[in-house]
């Protein structure tokens, strides 16, 4: 996903991983593999973005909402996982990754629904209006029971 804020000459990257059950997890062969496609994936995007827009302050995140621990040195710390992207990016490129994980991603869901929650026009995305939905409903029912 590219956000792009054209009054500030800002680029926003962001690979979104969306693994609810096993966490952020990319396997190959049946092996952890996140480390390798993610690696190469903000690589590609790292590349897009200084070739196709080398004058803006470019920002690279990871969104993803489940990242687990495991015992350190298992085939499948996550968190572990994410330290090596970001050595491996850091190393090869020169940048640094924002980890959007876990407790981040939940605290950046919250903003959306206070913003969600304190404009009265409809909103246009229909995540950011089920958002609205939910929170005026909440406001409703809690004056209807008083």
């Amino acid at each position: 996903m590219i956000g792009i804020d054209l009054n500030h000459r800002r680029l926003y990257v962001c690979e979104v991983a969306i693994h609810l059950s096993t966490g952020l997890q990319y396997v190959k062969n049946k092996r952890p593999n996140n480390i390798n496609k993610l690696t190469s994936k903000f690589s590609r995007d790292i590349e897009y973005a200084n070739a196709y827009f080398a004058d803006y302050e470019k920002h690279f995140m990871l969104w993803s909402p489940v990242v687990k621990n495991a015992r350190p040195g298992s085939l499948y710390n996550q968190s572990e996982h994410l330290k090596e992207i970001a050595s491996n990016i850091r190393g090869t490129h020169g940048v640094e990754i924002e980890f959007v994980v876990n407790q981040k991603f939940q605290d950046c869901m919250t903003e959306m629904r206070h913003f969600a929650a304190s404009q009265s026009a409809e909103l246009k995305c229909p995540i950011m209006r089920l958002m609205q939905i939910e929170e005026q409903l909440g406001k409703h029912i809690v004056r209807l029971n008083r």
